[in-house]
């Protein structure tokens, strides 16, 4: 018969299971990073950068936080009016979950959270998370794309088809009406389930296009930031500063995420950059991996730091 201690001592651990097993994915990248580049040598990195570049980069992908709590805010403005602070703890939890936990579990939080802190039904802020993340994943691609119109050396063939996939999105919100009626003739059980999606879809197109433009600013301020850096620590040419920052960002939503991003993020840099026109040499490679390393770990500390100053400013729970 077991005791107490070892009861509790197993709950806790099957309570924290999905912490500890970031933890342990953590420890292990530090370790492997310090046997395979060293630590120092990777500090030498970020020191050759400078301060106050580094505090810029910072400072920038800070505020896309506060941003994509303003596109949450703008989305819900009954639900959250008065309350930005408690939201802007919400989404950069979010945000560090949806980082830290593995195979994107970490946004099943965003629905959880919401009904938590602000009464909100699942379907309704599920259905506008599926909706914040197509435009995630569009503004991202459109923001890397930059760099393969400079690749193209601006072809007027190549601004003109970057255009045609900036403005995709307008299109296709025109379709959400005619999908809506036909969802309306669903099983009388289901009209409330259409209902609340539907709430959880841009009421119109003035609100669509609220969230389109701060989705594109949000990512466009990302993907040049995460650019900028890799363009700093020698990864040429520009074009592959943006391959980076869109490989490193894929790897971030697409399903096969690992713990913090470990391993997959630089990994997905690494081929961003490649695949954008940086040198395949061996000797590039191992320059191209410290980079992609150190522009992981600024996105981790960004992470951190914005979590850290949300949680400290927002209100108590009520």
């Amino acid at each position: 018969m077991k005791s107490n201690a070892e009861e509790s001592g197993q709950t806790w651990i099957m309570r924290n299971r999905m912490g500890l097993v970031t933890f342990a994915a953590l420890l292990a990248y530090a370790l492997f990073l310090h046997w395979a580049f060293g630590l120092g040598e990777l500090a030498d990195r970020f020191q050759a950068i400078g301060v106050l570049p580094l505090a810029v980069a910072l400072i920038l992908l800070v505020s896309t936080y506060a941003l994509r709590c303003w596109r949450i805010a703008d989305y819900f403005p009954e639900e959250t009016r008065g309350q930005f602070r408690r939201l802007l703890r919400l989404t950069l939890v979010h945000n560090l979950l949806n980082i830290m936990l593995p195979m994107r579990t970490g946004e099943t939080s965003f629905p959880l959270l919401m009904r938590s802190e602000f009464a909100m039904p699942l379907a309704r802020t599920t259905a506008a998370l599926l909706v914040m993340r197509l435009l995630d994943l569009h503004a991202l691609l459109a923001a890397a794309g930059v760099g393969l119109v400079i690749r193209q050396d601006w072809a007027v063939w190549a601004v003109f088809a970057w255009l045609a996939f900036v403005l995709a999105p307008l299109p296709a919100f025109a379709l959400k009406r005619p999908i809506l009626r036909l969802a309306k003739k669903l099983p009388t059980k289901l009209e409330t389930l259409v209902a609340e999606i539907e709430r959880g879809l841009p009421a119109g197109p003035a609100a669509f296009l609220r969230a389109w433009a701060a989705t594109l600013i949000n990512w466009g301020v990302k993907v040049l930031v995460l650019a900028w850096v890799l363009a700093l620590m020698d990864v040429t040419p520009i074009a592959a500063s943006f391959g980076g920052a869109l490989g490193g960002e894929l790897s971030s939503v697409l399903p096969v995420h690992a713990p913090g991003g470990v391993g997959t993020y630089p990994a997905g840099i690494v081929a961003g950059s490649v695949s954008f026109g940086a040198s395949a040499a061996r000797d590039s490679l191992e320059s191209l991996g410290k980079a992609a390393v150190n522009a992981h770990l600024l996105i981790l500390v960004s992470a951190f730091v914005g979590t850290a100053l949300a949680v400290l400013i927002a209100p108590r729970k009520r």
